[in-house]
Formats: C-alpha cells, structure tokens, sequence
C-alpha cells in the first residue's frame, strides 16, 4: 500500500467539518482502497479535541460552551502520529518468516501482540473516546473495538489485504486467509480474555452465543471499515452533554458512505443514522424511522434475521414518539430473535438492553395509557387490544426461550413482578378474544386445550343479562336445595331428611343426609348412579371441614366460610379444570380452595385436592362493565415456544391471572442446565450439603 502521499496532503490543513469529508470521500474513491491508519487518527484527533479536551465545568454557562467551534487539524501533527505507527508495526514483524501473499495464524497472533503490548495494563471496554488510533499513539489506551481495528489497519501496513473486520453487535475479531475463511481472536470483551489472541472463532459459535451472532457477523470490506470507524464515533463531552459539531460530523459522514451503498449490510451503522437522524433531520434525507426499517431488512437480507439491535433501535424511536403499541410489536420482534442464542455472561450489553425494556419502558407504558380513552372508535386502547396483549406475551416467551439451554439464568423475580403487573393492567375481556397455543406439543392437547379456550370464551363473552340469568339459575338451584332442607328440618317431615337422621350415631346421621343431598343433584335427579366420590367424601371429611349443623339443616357449609363462598358456588359442572386450582383464593377451610361442590364434581377422589369451586367469573368481572369497545376486536392466536411460558398458557387465557403461579414459574431454574460440581462419591447424599465450621 502506498504511504502518506501527496493526494492525502493536499488536504491539509482541515479547518471545518466539510474538510474533513472531503478527505473521506477522496479516500473512499481511491483505487488503492482507504487509508485506514490515516482516517482513523484524522477523526480520533478531531474527536478528541471536541469532546475530551474541551473544558465543561459546572458553573460554566452552557450556550457560551455550544458555539460552533471547530479544531484545525495540522498536517505535521498527523503525518508525525502516522509515521510513528508505521514504524512501530513493521519494526515488530520480521516478513520474511510469513508468507507474502496471505496472511497465517502466527502472523496475526504476531501482529496483535505487538498492538497489545504498547498499551497500558488496563481495559477500557465502556470508557468512551478510546476507539482510534489517535488514543492508541497519544496515550496508548484502545478499547475493545480498537484493538481489533488497529490489527487490521497495521496489516494494510503491512501490505497484507485480506486480513478484514469481523463485527457482532458487542464484538471484533478478524477474518483472514482465502475468502476469509479463516478467523482469530485479536481482541478481548470483558476481562481475561487476552490469552484467546490467535485462537479462531468456532466453539463460541457452536454454542449459539449473541456476542458471536451464531455466524452472521459483519464481514468488512475496506470502505465498511471505514464505516465501522465513523459509527464507532461517540460525541459525548459529559454524561449529559454531547458536541452538536461532533455529531454533526458523524451524520454527515455516514450520510456520505449511505451514498456509496458501504452501509446497506451494516444494519448498526444504519440504526446510529436514524438515531443521528431523530435529534437533528437532515432536510431531502430519508426519515429516521426509513433507516430503521432498512436496518431490519438488511439483518433479515443478509444476516439471517441474527441481529438485535435493529428491532431495538426502533422500538426505542417508537416509544419516544409515544407509538407504544409498534413500540411493543418492535420489542417482541426483537425478543423473538434473541430467543435464538443461548444466553452467558458475556452478553450482558443485550441483557441489560432487554432488562430496561422490560422493567422500565414496559411498566412506564402501562401506567401512561392506564386512563386511556381513545377518541377514534376504529382504534382499541393499549390495554384493551388483545394484539397488544399477545405482542406483550411474545416478548416474555423469546425472553424465556433464550434462557433455555443457557448455563446462566435470565429471569429473577423483579423480572416476574413487572411481567406480572404490565399483563394485569389489561382489561380481563381482552383474553377472551386469545387463544394460545404451543409449538411442539401433542396436537390432541392442543385440541382439546382449543376447545376448552372457545367453549369457555362463548360462555364469558355473552352478554351481561345472560351472565346474570345464568347465575341466577344456578343460585336458584343451590338454594332451592337448601331451603328444602331447612324446610324439612323445621317442619318434622318424617319422609325428608329427618327419616335419615334416626341412626345410633351422629357418623351415621351425616352420611345419610350426604347420600340425600347428592339424590338431589346433577341432572339425571334420581335416575343418576351413586357418585363414587360420596365414601371417599364422608371418610375424608371429617369435622375439620363440613359443619355437621349444616348437614342437619342449618347454619353454613364450612366452620369457617363466609357466605359469599357458599353464593359463588355451583353444581352444575363434574370437570376439572388445571385453570381452577391454580387460582390464589381460598375458602377459608384448612384444604385451600376445596369446597362441598368442587369435591362432588371431582372425577375420583384422588382429584378432590386438585379441584376448587367454578365461581362466576363472568358476574365477578363484569359488574355492569361495558364491553362494547370490544365489538370490533378481532380473536388472536399465539403459539408459544419456551418451556415456561407453555406452563403458563391456561393462565394466560384465563378471566383472572394468578400472580403467584406466573412468578414462581417464571423463577424456577429447570430450564437452564445448571453445573453441578460432586464433593463426595456418588450417592453420598450428606455430601451435597456443606456444613459449616463451627467457631472454637
């Protein structure tokens, strides 16, 4: 490669911004391909002079600070800082042990440690401004990227062209050697790493890490290194405090290789436009939401629909702009093909990208729309629109199938409380017009769990009068049963049941009113065989849970109960339902959740603990609510595919959500492959537990 020539110093000085992209542009129409040692200390000494230099203090008046300024970038300064970096480069490899067409594994490992020695005995992987080999020469700091991009520019150095970037979202290594089919480690992410230099990318990939994109990384070319530079630039002065002339060189040069087509499968690039886009549009240029878009088209065109951050740069815009149901649709897309890795604790950038999304924009949502009315009566408010509510459970289910197979777990409780409060806020209604399913499960399940969600979904979504009517009729029949027995009790009518209550024993006396009780319900009446569940009933009944008084006619069922218990519950129905056991509320006895009904309708006696009464949620729901807005709602089907939420699915679909089923199972640990290490032999089970050492 030709060196620092006389078409790069005509340039010089640079004193604004369009100077600069001048330089760019004439490297990027070079034949011999972009400088990328010059490129990269040209725009590390202008950034560095913009942000890191630039004096802020707090009591410093903040419009004097934001003037237009910009620094004037000498020739000497630059061409000093670049023959400096020549020298060192060439200085450290010896050619002539390496091949001189492409280069070899020992050669990279060469390379990248002599860019690793000069730096200082630190990592610098979140410090900004760290990045280009201005910082490199000036202060021997290189973040992670920066390491990585120094190897391949002292290869172009070196004359070597077919040693190029490899770019995950959160990553750098490089490809080398015939059509790249060669890869190494130069670099490192996180901390104890650096003894990977050399090693190629492979086991990483196998394993379906994020930070490694299961192989669909960006592989540059010369003018897409140039990319990766510009959109590596961080204009920040401050935390809260960015340079406008920075930025604004940042977009204008990203617009300039938007131009030449070197960002169309660079979807980060594309998503760092749109949000330079967002804060300062560019009139004639495409829409920051239009660069969002062809980032996503570009990940799905190009890289198999393996990146992330696309969806998460547009559910951001969205959500700021206050589109909070594309913000949720975004976010779910997003999920779903995160959902695709197997999560570790290197991928703690994505992680933390989904925790905010979750535990912060998510619940802020909820509490914005919360007393939402919308004026257009063709538009279903957030939390009354089943597609939002299924998007929502699409998001927690690529959430939960990215932990799956993982050795580290993703879900903790502050996760759950938030899932569980954002799916609460919707109105109870909305689940009617949801059926979820599961992908690779039995299709007879399936069926049969379609049919329970249809029949059970007719009956809520009838009208309010129906509803009521309904309850009447089954309030009418419990108490007509009651009453009957009241009336016979008070009565003396021998032929009721105080001719079952002559027996020498009061044991005998209520097992002679259960069997004229049980005469008296289902709906063959006398014609129905003996319910097989009535001896298993008077043996496992015992004082504790039936009132004897009531059996004789008066007082309440339960010693315990309240009243609205006995009101809410039915007769009419034998079926046990997962959906009614789960439900948090009990009846007051010492068996939560077993009344005198849900024992009766039990198929066996081994199903008396799994059942609890069938109140009317319809009646309980509703309370004179009006559903109308609901009429133009169309029924949603969701397929879930993690192992949790497959759990969860009659939940989901239920009239009320039960907090404490989905927390605990969105927090049990049997999905992730944990590592179990042995202290003792096998089977030795006092080995497991650790005691500990007692203090003299």
């Amino acid at each position: 490669m030709a060196g620092f020539r006389d078409r790069e110093k005509q340039h010089f000085p640079l004193e604004s911004s369009q100077a600069v992209v001048d330089l760019f542009i004439d490297q990027l129409e070079n034949s011999d391909g972009p400088n990328l040692a010059l490129l990269s200390i040209v725009i590390g000494a202008v950034e560095n002079k913009l942000t890191v230099n630039r004096n802020v203090s707090a009591t410093t008046d903040r419009s004097r600070i934001l003037e237009p300024i910009f620094p004037v970038i000498e020739l000497s300064m630059v061409e000093a800082l670049y023959t400096k970096f020549v020298t060192d480069v060439k200085s450290g490899v010896d050619l002539s042990l390496y091949r001189k067409d492409i280069a070899t594994r020992e050669l990279v490992k060469r390379v990248s440690d002599i860019i690793w020695s000069r730096l200082t005995r630190s990592y610098y992987k979140d410090k900004a401004h760290l990045q280009s080999l201005y910082s490199y020469l000036t202060g021997n700091k290189l973040d992670c990227f920066g390491v990585a991009f120094a190897v391949v520019a002292a290869f172009q150095v070196l004359g070597y062209n077919d040693v190029h970037l490899a770019l995950s979202e959160d990553h750098a290594w490089v490809v080398f050697g015939e059509n790249g089919s060669e890869t190494a480690e130069v670099t490192w992410h996180g901390k104890g790493n650096e003894d990977k230099r050399g090693q190629p990318v492979g086991l990483e990939v196998t394993e379906k890490s994020w930070l490694y994109l299961c192989g669909q990384a960006v592989i540059c070319t010369r003018e897409m290194e140039v990319s990766a530079m510009v959109s590596g630039i961080n204009p920040s002065i401050t935390v809260t405090l960015d340079s406008s002339e920075m930025g604004n060189l940042q977009q204008d040069l990203l617009w300039a290789l938007y131009d030449k087509q070197h960002l169309k499968k660079y979807p980060m690039a594309l998503g760092n436009l749109g949000d330079l886009e967002e804060v300062n549009p560019i009139p004639n240029r495409k829409p920051c939401k239009v660069l969002y878009a062809e980032a996503i088209e570009a990940s799905k065109k190009y890289y198999n629909n393996q990146h992330v951050y696309p969806y998460t740069y547009l559910g951001g815009y969205l959500y700021r702009k206050h589109q909070y149901k594309a913000a949720v649709m975004a976010w779910a897309e997003a999920a779903a093909v995160v959902s695709g890795f197997n999560y570790n604790r290197q991928d703690e950038e994505i992680y933390k990208e989904f925790l905010e999304i979750a535990n912060d924009f998510i619940p802020n949502i909820v509490k914005a729309v919360s007393n939402e009315n919308s004026s257009d009566p063709l538009k279903l408010p957030f939390l009354r629109d089943p597609e939002v509510y299924v998007k929502l459970l699409q998001f927690y289910d690529g959430i939960c199938e990215w932990e799956e197979g993982s050795s580290t777990p993703v879900l903790h409780i502050t996760w759950a409380h938030h899932m569980v409060f954002s799916l609460s806020k919707f109105d109870s209604h909305v689940r009617e017009f949801v059926t979820v399913t599961s992908e690779g499960g039995d299709s007879e399940d399936n069926d049969d769990d379609s049919d329970d969600q249809t029949d059970e979904k007719e009956t809520r979504r009838g009208s309010q009068s129906d509803s009521k009517s309904r309850t009447s009729l089954r309030g009418r029949r419990k108490s007509q049963l009651t009453d009957k027995v009241k009336n016979q009790n008070e009565n003396g009518d021998n032929d009721g049941v105080d001719s079952k209550l002559n027996g020498d024993s009061k044991e005998d006396q209520i097992q002679s009113a259960i069997k004229d009780i049980v005469s008296k319900v289902g709906e063959g009446g006398k014609n129905d065989a003996p319910n097989p569940n009535i001896q298993a009933l008077s043996q496992a009944c015992g004082e504790s849970i039936l009132n004897k008084d009531y059996l004789l006619g008066s007082g309440e069922p339960f010693t315990t109960a309240t009243s609205s218990t006995i009101n809410n519950t039915t007769t009419d129905s034998r079926s046990v339902d997962i959906e009614d056991f789960l439900s948090t509320k009990s009846n007051g006895t010492p068996f939560i959740g077993l009344t005198m009904d849900s024992m009766l309708k039990a198929d066996s006696p081994a199903d008396m603990m799994l059942c609890r009464k069938d109140s009317d949620v319809v009646a309980a729901t509703d309370n004179g609510t009006n559903t109308d807005y609901l009429a133009g709602a169309k029924p949603v089907t969701l397929v879930l595919r993690s192992e949790k939420m497959k759990g969860l699915k009659k939940i989901f679909t239920s009239a009320k959500l039960n907090a404490s089923a989905i927390k605990l199972q969105l927090t049990a640990q049997s999905q992730v492959h944990m590592k179990h290490s042995k202290r003792g032999g096998e089977g030795d089970i006092s080995s497991t537990v650790r005691k500990r050492t007692r203090r003299e």
